[in-house]
């Protein structure tokens, strides 16, 4: 008996799924699919991806699927049109033995007329991103009511991307449904609240530990002053040939920028980020999964739901604010049972990150050095003469010109051939890194002058180093009446605020979020340019507000700090696309 076969599955998938060359299913398939073909129970399955989570739902709601009922009876919900296209992908690969199943991807950026004439047709299974889904509901152009099971794939990344109200009207919206599976690489506590309050003693599947990575994930970090960033980047690039990569910043601005720089040094390179419109980022996408760019650079929102198979390297140009950010970011390689690298690029300051992601994921961090100049030579060169000798000529007519090229290098030595050929293939790195400087060799005093600054006298107060407020420190505090209220959490709001100032991470301090306001500290010459981008924003149908903290607004426990929210209400408008909007 076939392996899939053993789990419940019938004929028509079980050979679907053999054509795609599977014979053993994944430890999520092994498990989760005997639970869910039962169709009544609610089932959590904690799994990173690339460990076969759409076959271990796909399957068997297709198996559960009523053929001769024609409207929606399978509700998937998941965070990006990416993610969204590629499992309505695997489920037309896994129903193409299975006859008269329909199913629908609706997605923003695409025709929304089009998803809604498809849907008057009837389809059994829908595929859909949060905001898309919420349209067409208010349009009246989707019935939740007959909806057996519902679906939510990447649980915790739509939570982070703010969609917690989406899934609650979603699932507040399918009253009928019979059971609800989630799946979720990790399982903060918005996503254990979503259990509490719309399941029914759910089975609960991990594979691997919780909150834990890939253990094929080899994570090395590399400790180098920010000011060198961009040049340990450059040199990680030349000392990994054959690299397949995608490098991971905080900011669009930072994106565009080391896009820029190393395109310009030859590097096939592309960024994606919110500023591309939906052709543009397809284009990007398309270039990349084909292979023509070595290299995708994106931040964190804009690289949501990306599954691209065979990428052998994550780069993190810097650690994410946000610990569970980075699970997502290393999930990008080692899918699948291969194997993959993760390089975080660090400042001596964030060495307490590296603790907290290890034990978070429960996996060792390596730290290891920046390569010199003639290491990533010797890299290249290696890397060249190993091309060389698996060069292919048994095509060609190369025949003909072998009396010609004999008659020309007559009187040259191998040797010297060689050498040439070296020089033509390698001058360019030689003249770059002949001079290189060690990168590991941390200069520092950068960080104790600001420390000193800060009044971090080692006999001082705790109090006395942590000051938000001294002006002496060379920083200022600035208030802003937005939180984590607004759909905020720490990484997003430092893109946010960074992105809307066009201003960089190293004139920031410390960042002390609460529900309804936050505190920014910032390097004072740089104050006056963010207070100007920021200050008078509309966001969420209101006026953001920023000015400095001494200037009449008071600390989060005062009342008056909470009077700014007060006289513009409390009252929270369900508008999913503004609400996701940062202008």
């Amino acid at each position: 008996m076939n392996a899939f076969e053993a789990l419940g599955l019938n004929e028509t998938l079980v050979q679907a799924v053999t054509d795609m060359g599977f014979e053993t299913p994944t430890e999520i398939q092994e498990k989760a699919i005997p639970v869910l073909l039962s169709g009544t129970t609610d089932f959590i399955g904690l799994a990173q991806t690339g460990t076969g989570k759409t076959a271990a739902f796909g399957l068997p709601l297709l198996q559960l699927i009523e053929v001769e009922n024609r409207h929606p009876q399978a509700l998937i919900v998941c965070p990006t049109r990416e993610l969204c296209l590629q499992i309505t992908n695997d489920l037309e690969t896994f129903k193409k033995h299975s006859r008269g199943v329909f199913t629908e991807a609706v997605y923003g950026g695409a025709s929304i007329m089009m998803q809604i004439r498809n849907l008057k047709k009837g389809v059994h299974i829908v595929v859909a991103t949060p905001g898309r889904l919420i349209d067409l509901i208010e349009r009246k152009a989707i019935d939740l009511q007959k909806v057996k099971y519902v679906v939510l794939d990447e649980a915790d990344e739509m939570l982070n991307m703010g969609f917690r109200d989406d899934i609650d009207f979603v699932l507040k919206n399918t009253i009928n449904r019979e059971s609800t599976w989630l799946f979720s690489a990790t399982m903060p506590s918005e996503v254990r609240a979503i259990s509490r309050n719309y399941m029914n003693n759910p089975k609960e599947v991990t594979v691997g530990r919780k909150n834990s990575g890939n253990e094929n994930i080899d994570h090395q970090f590399f400790v180098v002053p920010a000011s060198q960033r961009y040049e340990a980047l450059k040199r990680l690039i030349d000392f990994n040939p054959g690299m397949y990569a995608i490098i991971f910043t905080r900011t669009k601005a930072d994106a565009h920028e080391v896009s820029e720089r190393l395109s310009k040094a030859g590097y096939e390179i592309e960024a994606l980020h919110g500023d591309l419109s939906q052709q543009q980022r397809d284009k990007v996408m398309g270039r990349f999964r084909s292979k023509n760019l070595q290299l995708l650079i994106a931040t964190d929102v804009a690289a949501r739901g990306i599954d691209v198979d065979g990428i052998t390297h994550v780069i993190n140009f810097e650690l994410p604010d946000d610990m569970e950010v980075y699970t997502h970011r290393s999930g990008r390689t080692g899918r699948a049972g291969k194997t993959g690298i993760c390089l975080s690029i660090c400042h001596s300051r964030e060495s307490y990150k590296i603790k907290s992601l290890e034990r978070m994921i429960n996996a060792k961090f390596h730290k290891v050095d920046v390569p010199s100049g003639k290491d990533v030579c010797r890299k290249q060169f290696f890397h060249f003469m190993e091309k060389l000798m698996d060069a292919d000529v048994s095509h060609g007519d190369y025949e003909t010109y072998m009396p010609d090229l004999i008659e020309k290098f007559a009187d040259v030595s191998k040797e010297e051939v060689l050498q040439r050929v070296a020089a033509l293939e390698f001058s360019h790195f030689l003249k770059y890194y002949e001079n290189a400087d060690d990168l590991n060799k941390m200069d520092t005093r950068g960080s104790d002058r600001r420390q000193s600054d800060r009044g971090s006298d080692m006999n001082g107060s705790r109090k006395e180093r942590t000051s938000f407020n001294r002006r002496d420190s060379g920083y200022t505090r600035l208030f802003i009446n937005l939180g984590t209220k607004d759909g905020f959490y720490k990484a997003s709001f430092l893109q946010f605020i960074l992105d809307e100032s066009n201003l960089k991470k190293e004139v920031l301090g410390k960042i002390d979020m609460r529900d309804m306001n936050s505190w920014v500290e910032i390097d004072q010459a740089s104050a006056g340019q963010m207070i100007k981008s920021i200050d008078g924003k509309r966001y969420n149908n209101r006026t953001v507000r920023m000015n400095e903290a001494d200037g009449g607004f008071k600390r989060p426990n005062d009342e008056g700090g909470r009077s700014d929210r007060a006289t513009e209400g409390r009252k929270r408008i369900y508008a999913p696309k503004e609400r996701r909007s940062f202008k």
